[in-house]
């Protein structure tokens, strides 16, 4: 079992926080704002303890951060730096910018040669950042059933022991992970979720998940 700490107030970190619970770990979610959270914990949420950001990145020993990725920054910081210090944040989020969809196509804040990732482990560099749970809708986040078998987590992170424990984590939830390596790979992981989601405004179908398959 380990102590959860989930950054976020929004379906992202509802699911994943049920998830983690779910699965027997000791989870608290953290919001700007935690008594907005009070009926969710009252109808859906119990055994999960709610508190302001700052609070649950102290009680955790893995965060996940769970804010639209706007609002990711600003979320570290009203954490704590010194909180975050040492710990591993498993790293949702995707640059969406708040202008529409082109044809489909969510808007990225970013450019192609930069990640939010980058960004983020940069401005707090005694964390151990793993990108996860970017790249499909949050339906399937948790124990995802697809005839075709397990679905595909892609992580990507600077620290190997962090991976191995964000690998394990997902594999709990139901998911098969492939490392894609350093940092600088969510330049490729976080458009997953444009592509993720070009397939579902075309098609009208948000009912898929990306899955690697070997020779």
């Amino acid at each position: 079992m380990s102590k959860i700490g989930i950054l976020g107030s929004g379906q992202v970190a509802q699911i994943l926080a049920l998830g983690f619970k779910k699965h027997g770990h000791d989870v608290m979610i953290g919001s700007r704002e935690p008594a907005k959270l009070a009926a969710w914990q009252a109808e859906k949420g119990a055994g999960i303890a709610l508190g302001d950001f700052a609070a649950t990145a102290r009680h955790a020993e893995v965060i996940v951060l769970a804010v639209l990725g706007r609002a990711a920054a600003s979320a570290l910081d009203l954490a704590g730096h010194d909180n975050l210090a040492g710990k591993i944040i498993i790293d949702t989020t995707n640059p969406l910018d708040e202008k529409p969809p082109v044809n489909g196509v969510l808007t990225y804040f970013t450019g192609p040669n930069e990640s939010l990732m980058e960004q983020l482990q940069q401005r707090v560099p005694a964390a151990r950042l793993v990108k996860a749970f970017n790249s499909v809708g949050n339906s399937f986040m948790v124990d995802p059933s697809f005839p075709d078998g397990r679905p595909t987590m892609f992580i990507c992170g600077n620290d190997a022991a962090a991976k191995q424990e964000v690998a394990r984590l997902c594999e709990e939830l139901g998911w098969d992970t492939e490392d894609m390596g350093l940092v600088e790979s969510a330049r490729a992981i976080e458009p997953l979720c444009q592509l993720w989601c070009v397939r579902g405004f075309y098609r009208n179908q948000w009912t898929h998940a990306f899955k690697l398959v070997k020779a």
